[in-house]
């Protein structure tokens, strides 16, 4: 596939209610996304860094910053047998993960148009249907959780994950379990937490969840192992693991029993399947992690959750969830059963609303393989 064009735009959009973590309240989203047209098919990527670098060191203006100087000039009208060689290009470009996945999710789009096949069958997947898990903010008192969590199993979602941090955690989380003593329940800590709180986090083992996930610094895989000696509850790695090479280091440490997979973190589809790949090899269980993507972001999410080793209920959730309108049609729509039925249409299987893109972008770079032009 030749690379013709490259679209850069950048979106704004108003989640429906405020989203807190450990590290923030978010509400109004800058959200990057990629257009790769190849042979004349059109292919949508999302670039899922947020605003600021909390989550990781990624912004939406460092990922426009790069795509815009680096990435976009080294592959334009450039031809790629599939878009796994894309990967190979970006070598010499260390980091920005979720700027990189942005044009290779793309590509992978085309791809799979290209092939006649659904995205999910191109990246081997072999599930027509998804089990959906849902990831619940912070609250400011357990009463309002409980409250949230009773509004999301009535919908009918597997697994409920609660977001904590110091001071938000045992008394929120005994509430939830006490309420609810039979639902998949999960924590997450976004880095939160220190070695030193070992015996503060040994007391979540009293409330038999599914996971605590990355209780510590983003960076600290030691920290972990140590830590996962003392639970009894399985830790499962988010920020830590950025490729391939984390998840082993962080699997033969046994610092984990739990690898959250998030496609931007990554790097894209062929980095995804290659952590996919060494965990199935391991026994250790997946999942698709979300980052309050759009409905492209999203559609990539369902399509990777189909591959054999995502066997617990991931964060992709409806789209109605998020957003009072999404840049997808249909919008992801979650079951009675808490599932996500898999598009088998070639592609990503949801048509993009590319009208409504327009008149959302605030801006927009266009680069073609003769020459680059801004708007």
């Amino acid at each position: 596939m030749k690379i013709e064009t490259i679209i850069l735009r950048e979106i704004r959009m108003g989640l429906k209610s405020p989203f807190e973590t450990s590290f923030g309240i978010m509400q109004d989203r800058r959200i990057v996304l990629v257009e790769v047209i190849a042979d004349g098919v059109s292919g949508w990527g999302e670039v899922t860094a947020t605003e600021g670098p909390f989550y990781n060191s990624e912004t939406t203006d460092t990922a426009w910053h790069i795509i815009s100087d680096f990435i976009a000039p080294a592959v334009i009208g450039k031809s790629l047998g599939t878009a796994a060689e894309f990967a190979t290009l970006m070598n010499g470009i260390r980091g920005h993960e979720m700027a990189k996945a942005g044009v290779e999710n793309a590509l992978w789009d085309v791809e799979s148009q290209q092939k006649r096949v659904s995205l999910s069958k191109l990246l081997g997947g072999v599930r027509e249907e998804i089990v959906c898990g849902v990831s619940i903010g912070i609250r400011t008192d357990p009463t309002t959780l409980v409250k949230k969590v009773e509004e999301e199993v009535l919908r009918g979602y597997n697994r409920i994950k609660l977001k904590i941090k110091p001071g938000k955690d045992l008394a929120f989380v005994s509430a939830v379990r006490k309420s609810f003593p039979a639902i998949q329940l999960s924590v997450d800590a976004n880095c939160a937490y220190q070695l030193e709180d070992a015996l503060h986090l040994k007391k979540l083992d009293d409330f038999r969840l599914l996971m605590i996930e990355q209780p510590l610094q983003w960076d600290e895989i030691n920290g972990h192992a140590q830590l996962q000696a003392q639970l009894e509850s399985p830790i499962c790695l988010d920020e830590c693991i950025t490729h391939a090479r984390h998840a082993f280091t962080a699997i033969t440490w046994r610092a984990c029993r739990v690898i959250n997979i998030k496609l931007g973190r990554v790097g894209g589809h062929t980095e995804a399947r290659r952590v996919h790949d060494l965990c199935s090899g391991h026994e250790i269980p997946v999942w698709c992690g979300g980052m309050l993507e759009s409905g492209i972001g999203r559609a990539h999410n369902v399509a990777l959750s189909t591959l054999t080793g995502f066997t617990l209920p991931g964060d992709v959730s409806a789209s109605q969830r998020y957003w009072d309108e999404d840049i997808i049609e249909p919008e992801v729509e979650v079951t009675e059963r808490g599932t996500i039925h898999v598009p088998q249409t070639p592609g990503l299987g949801y048509k993009v609303r590319s009208r409504l893109i327009d008149q959302l972008a605030v801006r927009t770079h266009r680069w073609h393989a003769a020459m680059a032009v801004q708007a």
